[in-house]
Parts: structure tokens; sequence; C-alpha cells
């Protein structure tokens, strides 16, 4: 062993190292001052223990001596640990202004190689980056210029922690301080809503984030998964701060993000969309049951009991543990039911909305998943908005069946709305609330919407009003849960080709919330009930909803009516009746609501309906059918010279004021009822409002006139043979008073809701006699039905008749080519006083008086009408 002399390397005395400048700058990396070292081999070297290792040690005064430049001999007060700390902070600021970045001073002493050898330290780093915790949070700074991605894709600059952290903040930010133009905060006070009402989501609207942080708004269509995964964190950051055990009701926060501004057709997904946010809009055709999916998994081995996990559930691929840590076996491996998460999984089937599907197409669908809180939000026959992730799976059997690699492509949705009643009323504002209630208040409000029912279609007013009570319909009752009364109203329209049934029909598809459109000649039975098909995948039996079902609150539509099959016309007896349908089939036995209002149209035998027969003589339907329908509307086309003139006119101005070259330009109607209208949005809101909020009770109802109404209706019934008065017609004229004091808002039904409901029945009744008979009880039952008309109409109808009988003469007497015709004043006031009508005047000074080319000469006391030439020449 060898031992220290004189001659053997000497230690480098401090003097002789050069002191810095006071001016240089430190060193940018102090290890650099023992790189120069060359390491030394084993077996070379001083040895420092043995014999005389004192020696080593021994004092060399011509050696041990220090510059005095670099020895501090000054006394300084003890700094305590706090101070410290804020010193070395401020230096680490300053050094990194100064574009110096020091280490720590353990590491001046120890290599990179060193740390990286040690396994607990690597396992250490490696758990804190998955749980997505760093060393030090002071490396990572703001970045002011996000958008900024320098050269890395969105999806790659997202997932960097520094851009991630950046995001978080800026949403974080943008949570706590937006405020509306009100000065309230929208999304605290969301959040608050939320964690009231025990949910795990609330809503970010686009345009909001757009405006606020536009490179958020600018990165979440582009990287959404990356994106939301942010978002839901910071959310349950947010959530957990203000309500520390919220974790007990939830342990996930979702953020749903509404109102993204485009709107794809199912029809237009291409490659472009894949892995994008996206939203669409469609019709909910069939809904799986909810299902339980694997989120976070844990498995056990069979072998030692070891627990591995935990694992996150993919959702195209299955996780797989490799071997087990504890008995290094490869498995088997079973499921930890008890410690595995699990979320609500559910998956619908989304079909293009009939109204934007391209002529001569048919329409297309794609298959939606749906997580956690947005499972059963909707049902089949919902129209749905959907806000989502356009994103892809393989699947291994597609690629069999078509021999070369095809991706099967879902919507993982993140935003639902179902467009129904409820989704209408909530999206009102106040100002379209205030709006309402003020309509409602006006005297007029019946006459306005019945106006504004088809404005289109010309004339037909009592049909107007059947649809307005239809569309509003009555309250359904269930005492005790026991036994149900329908409180829907349903209406049959027949009557001669070319009367607009079909364009009735079409109208109410539009402005109903929820409505099914179907055709007697292209439904079967099980397509208006129900139906039962096997599953194609899991080779089960399965229910499939007819339209009656998909209606379920709301309007089933069916045209051509008379053309069902009887067998197929039974099968609704009773969902018109009891709102039910039974199904048993296929081992399935079960009953399906179909709470809807029926509005169908029909044609008479022959095509035209015959006057001198009664209505179940012209129509082929059976007194069971008839009798489930509250209001039977008879449509005849009559011919009425002047009528028609007016008919014509009225069809040729709606052409042109809606021909797309004449938008913009004001083409005067001559409607009357057009003054009256109402906006159809604005009527679609009243309509939807008094559905949902406005429930009239019956208080100290008219008992008495509606069973003498009935008595004589029986007794009529049973003369003439027409139609079988049932008990039904009395439950008809409750519904009827509920619907029309639902289009006033009333909480209570009035007597003028019950002697229309009485006027709307015997209307009903009258119309569906043989001509013979319909005089005879027009008369009988005249202060019923003359109930709120109008009295200028009801003169005029008069003076038609007149003029009618006048014109008939004067063809009679071969002086058809006079332009006038003059009616004696008596026979009006005659006809009038029979109807207890003793002032002429306002009728004089009416607007139908004038429009109809009648002139009052009150010196004669005679009408003047002028004819126009054209009818008088086909006369």
């Amino acid at each position: 062993m060898s031992q220290r002399s004189d001659e053997s390397p000497q230690p480098t005395p401090l003097s002789h190292v050069s002191s810095p400048a006071p001016d240089m700058e430190p060193f940018e990396d102090e290890g650099a001052l023992f790189e120069d070292e060359a390491p030394m081999d084993e077996g070379e070297g001083e040895e420092l223990f043995g014999d005389n290792m004192e020696n080593d040690y021994r004092p060399m005064p011509h050696l041990d001596r220090y510059d005095g430049r670099i020895v501090d001999d000054e006394e300084y007060d003890l700094m305590s640990i706090e101070d410290r700390l804020a010193a070395e902070a401020e230096l680490r600021r300053q050094d990194r202004e100064r574009g110096i970045f020091r280490r720590d001073d353990r590491e001046l002493f120890y290599d990179e190689s060193d740390d990286d050898a040690d396994p607990r330290r690597k396992r250490r780093m490696a758990e804190k980056a998955a749980a997505g915790e760093t060393e030090d949070a002071e490396m990572i700074e703001s970045i002011e210029n996000l958008e900024d991605t320098k050269g890395h894709t969105i999806k790659e600059w997202v997932c960097m922690i520094g851009p991630r952290t950046e995001i978080a903040n800026r949403f974080k930010n943008f949570l706590r301080t937006y405020t509306s133009s009100r000065g309230q905060h929208v999304f605290q006070e969301k959040i608050r809503r939320m964690c009231e009402s025990n949910k795990s989501s609330f809503t970010v609207e686009f345009p909001f984030l757009a405006n606020k942080e536009h490179v958020l708004a600018y990165f979440l269509p582009e990287a959404p998964f990356q994106m939301l995964e942010i978002f839901d964190e910071v959310a349950k950051e947010i959530v957990l701060s203000k309500y520390p055990s919220y974790e007990r009701v939830t342990n996930e926060i979702h953020v749903r993000i509404s109102e993204l501004p485009l709107i794809e057709e199912l029809r237009t997904f291409r490659k472009l969309h894949v892995n994008q946010l996206v939203r669409t809009v469609g019709v909910v055709t069939a809904t799986t049951g909810v299902l339980p999916q694997l989120s976070v998994v844990k498995f056990d081995c069979n072998k030692c009991g070891f627990i591995l996990g935990p694992f996150l559930q993919s959702q195209h691929s299955e996780v797989k543990p490799g071997a087990c840590p504890e008995c290094q076996s490869s498995g088997p491996f079973m499921i930890n039911m008890e410690q595995t998460i699990y979320r609500n999984y559910q998956k619908i089937t989304l079909q293009e909305s009939p109204g934007h599907i391209p002529a001569g197409r048919v329409p297309r669908s794609k298959d939606c998943i749906l997580l956690a809180d947005l499972c059963d939000l909707c049902k089949p026959g919902d129209e749905v908005d959907v806000t989502g992730i356009y994103s892809n799976s393989y699947d291994g059997s597609l690629n069999v069946d078509n021999g070369f690699p095809v991706f099967s492509t879902v919507i993982f949705a993140n935003h639902l709305v179902v467009k129904d009643c409820k989704h209408i009323v909530q999206s009102l504002t106040d100002d379209d609330i205030n709006a309402i209630i003020k309509m409602s208040k006006d005297h007029r409000i019946a006459e306005r919407i019945i106006a504004s029912i088809a404005p289109s279609i010309y004339g037909h007013d009592y049909i107007k009003r059947a649809l307005a009570l239809a569309l509003f319909g009555g309250e359904p009752k269930n005492p005790g849960q026991k036994h149900k009364v329908r409180g829907d109203i349903n209406v049959l329209i027949c009557g001669d080709p070319g009367t607009a049934k079909s364009q009735f029909l079409k109208f109410v598809e539009k402005i109903a919330p929820r409505a099914v459109f179907a055709t007697g000649q292209g439904a079967s039975a099980v397509g208006l009930t129900a139906y039962v098909r096997r599953n194609v995948q899991s080779r089960e039996w399965t229910l499939e909803a007819g339209a009656l079902v998909l209606a379920d609150q709301g309007v089933c539509l069916i045209d051509e009516f008379d053309k069902m099959n009887d067998q197929d016309r039974t099968s609704i007896h009773e969902a018109m009746e009891q709102q039910s349908i039974s199904i048993s089939k296929a081992g399935i036995v079960t009953s399906l609501q179909a709470r809807c209002s029926v509005i169908a149209a029909a044609n008479p035998i022959g095509g035209r309906y015959d006057a001198s027969m009664t209505f179940a003589e012209n129509v082929n339907l059976s007194d069971p059918i008839l009798s489930r329908f509250d209001i039977m509307c008879v449509v005849r086309d009559e011919i009425d010279p002047i009528q028609d003139q007016h008919l014509a006119k009225f069809v040729v101005n709606s052409h042109i004021r809606h021909h797309p070259s004449k938008k913009g330009e004001n083409v005067e109607a001559p409607e009357v009822e057009n003054d009256l209208a109402i906006p159809q949005e604005m009527l679609r809101k009243y309509l939807v409002y008094a559905r949902e909020n406005v429930h009239p009770k019956l208080q100290n109802m008219d008992q008495d006139k509606v069973a003498n109404i009935y008595s004589k209706l029986r007794q009529e019934s049973l003369a003439t043979g027409s139609l079988p008065i049932t008990v039904r017609h009395i439950e008809s004229m409750i519904r009827m008073a509920e619907a029309h004091a639902k289009m006033h808002l009333r909480e209570y039904v009035h007597d003028d809701d019950v002697n229309m409901a009485v006027r709307m029945m015997l209307e009903s009744f009258v119309e569906t006699q043989k001509y013979s008979v319909m005089k005879s009880m027009r008369q009988t039952f005249q202060q019923y039905l003359l109930f709120k008309k109008d009295h200028s109409e009801l003169l005029f109808y008069i003076l038609r008749q007149l003029s009618q009988d006048q014109l008939a003469f004067l063809r009679g007497t071969n002086e058809s080519q006079a332009l006038v015709i003059e009616i004696d004043e008596k026979d009006l006031k005659d006809k009038a006083k029979q109807l207890n009508i003793h002032d002429l005047k306002p009728f004089y000074q009416s607007r139908i008086f004038e429009n109809n080319n009648f002139v009052y000469d009150a010196a004669r006391k005679v009408i003047i009408h002028t004819i126009p030439e054209a009818i008088t020449a086909e006369l």
C-alpha cells in the first residue's frame, strides 16, 4: 500500500484558483467545475485508509493559505427559514430573467445517470406523471401565444404538459369569471343549480366560450377527446373546491358543449369529420337498454389472489393484463366485480328527419352512444339535437364481409336535447311569456288562434276550430290510478275531393310539437300500433314502436283513413279510447302507451259526399270507430259563384304573395282573418305554453244544460239513424270545454267554454244529417248553434241566400244579363228577427258586406248587389 510522500500529487491550493471578476456572470452550470477531472480507475490514486492516514491531515503552513478575496469574514444575523426561501425564490426569478437556469445543489455532486439508475425514483416519477403531478410546478410557465403550436398538431400540442396546464387555467378562469349582460356569474350559477339537484353535468354554450376564450373554442372541435377531458377535470376541481363532499354524490363531473354553430346532416359525414366535434339532428328510431360499461377495471389473479389494476378501459379495445407482478404467472385473470368502476351505457339509432331527406333518397341512420347521465333522455320517435364526437371503431367482421379494412363509425354524444314541449317551454324567454300572457287577455284570442290555423286555406272556420281544440286538448283523468279517461280530442274530416283535407293534416304536422304522419293505404295494423322482430345480433325478439306509440303525448295524423283494411282499422280501437296498445306476441306480453290525438281524413264512398244520405251511409266506417271521434267535420264542395270567385282570388293572391321572386313585397290578401292572424312561431309557443302550464278545472259547470243536450241528441239520433250518440259524447263536450278554456289560459272552465263545446258537438251532429233533416235540426238547436257566431257572417249568409234566390228568379225569366240585383231590406229584416237580430247597421258597415259587392241604399231601403261580369256571363 503506497504512502503519501512529497513526490505524491499535491492538492491544488485554493489560492492558485483564479477568482472570477466581480462583473463576471455566474457559471450556467456549476457542475462544469468538475467535468475536467478525469475519472480515476480502480487500483490507482491515494489510499485514504491505512496505518499512516493521519499524516495526510498534518498542518502545512505554506499550503494552508486562503485567498482573502473569496473569504467572507463578516458576521451576519441569523435568517429565518421563511426569509431564506423568499430570498432563494427572488434569486431564481432574477436568474430566469437573465436566461440562466440553475439546478438543485444536490445535482452539483450527482450525475443524472445516478438517479436514473435508482428504480424507486423512476417508479415514483412514473406514478406522478401518470397522476398528472410534476415535481417542479414552477417550471411550467404561462403560454401567452397558446395558438402557436410550434409545428405540432393540435392533438399533440394539447397533450403536452405546458399547453395542457395553460388550457386548464384559462378554462377555470372562464368558468369563474364569465358574466352575462346583467352582471350575473353564469357558470357559477349553473354549477350551483347542478349541485342542488345532485346532477353530474352542466352545459357550456359554445358561443360564450368562443367570445371569451377563442383559442379554446378553436382547439375544441379539432381535439375533442383531449379538450373535454381537461374541461371535466377543471369542472370537478371547481365543484370540489365549493362542495368538498360532493364526491359522495358523483365521482365525475361532465361539461356539455351546446349550440355548436355548424349543424351537419347525417348523410354528409365524411373522413374529414372523424375524431371531430360535430352537431346533427335526427329522429330516434331504436334504443337499447341501459347497460353497465367498464370504466376502470381491476383484475384478480386466480393463482395468487393478487389484485391487478386499475386499468382504464378504452372504447375501442379490451384491456387485458400481461402478467401478475406477484407470482409472475400469465393468468388466468378474473374481473374484480367489487372494485371495478362502471358507468351507464346506451346505444341509440338516429335517422334523418323526414323534412331533411333529399328527393329520391331513403333516410340514412347512424348509431349514437350515450354515456353517464345522458342515458334514457330520449325514446323512439323523439327528434333530438346531438352534439358529440364522430369516431370510428375497427370491426373485424366488416373486414371479413367486405374484403378490405372498413371502420364502422359512431357518435359519442356529449350533449343531447329532445325537441319536445318541455324543451320549447324551457327555452321561452321572459319576453315571450309576457307576450303570451298579454295575448291571452284579448277577448278575441280564440278567433285569432282559429284565424292562424292553416291561414293559406280559405274559409272552413268550423274545421279550423276543431283542429285548434284538438291541438290544445283537454285534461286526462285517472282517479286512484285505476280508471283512466283520456283528455285528447279525436277529429275526423270527411268530404269531397279538393277541399284541402290533407293540407289541414300537413299544417298540423308542422305546428304540433310532436306529430307522426301516416296514410291508410300505406299503413298496416302493426305499422300503426307495434310489431315484434328478431334482433340480428342478439337473436332475441324485440318490440318496435308503431306510429301511434311514436306519437305519444302528441298528434297522430292518418290520411286516407277510409282506405285502411277493416282488420287494421280495428287494431286502433283500443288506442283511440284507452290510449294504450296491448301486445301478446312471441312470448312478449306488455302494454304500450299511445296518449295522442288522432286526426284522420277520409273520402266518402264513390268520391263525393251525397247530402241525401246520412254520414254513416256516406262513409264506409263502422259505428264503434265513429263513436270514438269527438268531432266530425263534413266538407261539401258547394257551387256558389260569389264564394268561388273569392276563393279563386284568395288562391291567386296567396301564390303571388309567396312566390320566391316576390319575397319582401306586400300583396294585400282579401281575407279578413289576416288582420287577426298570429305569427306561426308565436302560435307554436302559445300552444306549447298552454299545454304544459294550463290545466283548467271543472267548477260549477252547468250540468243541466249538458244533460238536456245529451237527451235531445239521443232522441234525434234514434229518429234519424245518422250517428250513434253514446256516453262518449258527454266526455267529448267536457274535453272541448277544457280545451277552449286552455285557449284563454283559464284556470277554471267558464260557461262560455261549455256553450262553445255544446255548439261544436251540435255542429258535428247536424252536419252529418241528411239535407232534408238538417234544416229542421238547425231550427231545433238554433239557440245553441248561434252561440258566439259573428252576426255579420250570419247575416251575410242570409243575404247571400236571398241574392241567390233573386238570381235564380232572373235566370228563370231570361234576365240573367242583369249586373245589378236589388234586395228589399224588409226581407232581410224578417229573416234576422227570427234569429233575434234587430240592429242591421253594424252589418251594413262591416267589411264582409263591402267586400262582397253589397251597397245599402238608405233612401230606398234596398240592398244593391253588383255581380261581376264574369259570373254573369257564366250564368
